[in-house]
């Protein structure tokens, strides 16, 4: 099992010959209502979409998890998983074999199992995914939400950020450093994938000047236990999750 870091919320996943791309943002800038003035984040490059896929995996529906110029990039033929939000949105842009799953709810593709959690509430309660395959096994949610009826196993991976950040009197809305612990106790991870928060995205606008961070990925990594790594990845960077006995 490996894993490419995209940067923000995206990876590629490579699960024997499976290739899944998660909540890719390649081109374009993301923006939020009321427009750039409020909100508006750069990339520093914009990325090909990887060829080869076999399946479009999305989190949720918001633009910086289902991004309407990235997701052009793609063949309107792929298959894709998503959040019912993320589900009705890739529809709209003109994809044709689009499942919805709620939480509980199952995919297969080949021999990976793709079961669908409780995620974020922003404000509707979005997914987080847990991924088995003969190659590896890992769980991923983007803002550090763990589902409490997720039962606990051992794992290869998570995909977690590591960080929070949060807004004055909102709270966190992304959990890194809370949800850590859980990740840790629950499914004994041989490797944590710092995610959400990387990729040297350049943010501007009213919105960006309120936003706080608390914790790092070099904390993080020192608060793990023996035999569990943290990776803090870098954009374009192929890691492996699990290697071949």
């Amino acid at each position: 099992m490996h894993a490419t870091y995209y940067g923000a919320n995206g990876w590629l996943l490579e699960l024997g010959g499976l290739r899944v791309l998660v909540d890719p943002w390649l081109t374009g800038p993301l923006e939020f209502p009321p427009g750039p003035w409020f909100f508006r984040g750069e990339l520093p490059c914009e990325r090909p979409a990887p060829d080869g896929l076999d399946l479009l995996l999305l989190t949720q529906g918001l633009d910086d998890h289902c991004h309407p110029a990235s997701l052009a990039l793609l063949p309107k033929d792929l298959q894709v998983v998503g959040s019912p939000s993320a589900a009705a949105k890739a529809r709209g842009l003109g994809f044709r074999h689009v499942q919805a799953l709620k939480h509980g709810d199952c995919h297969r593709l080949g021999e990976l199992r793709i079961t669908a959690t409780a995620g974020a509430p922003v404000p509707q309660v979005e997914n987080g995914y847990l991924l088995e395959h003969p190659s590896g096994r890992l769980y991923l949610e983007p803002h550090g939400y763990l589902a409490p009826d997720l039962p606990a196993q051992p794992l290869d991976a998570v995909i977690t950020p590591v960080v929070d950040l949060g807004l004055p009197l909102a709270g966190a809305f992304v959990r890194g450093t809370q949800v850590l612990p859980h990740l840790l106790a629950r499914f004994q991870p041989h490797t944590v994938l710092a995610s959400t928060a990387g990729g040297d995205v350049r943010f501007s606008g009213l919105l960006t000047k309120a936003l706080w961070q608390q914790g790092s990925p070099s904390e993080a990594a020192a608060g793990l236990p023996e035999g569990c790594r943290l990776i803090d990845p870098q954009v374009g960077e192929r890691y492996a999750v699990t290697t071949p006995d």
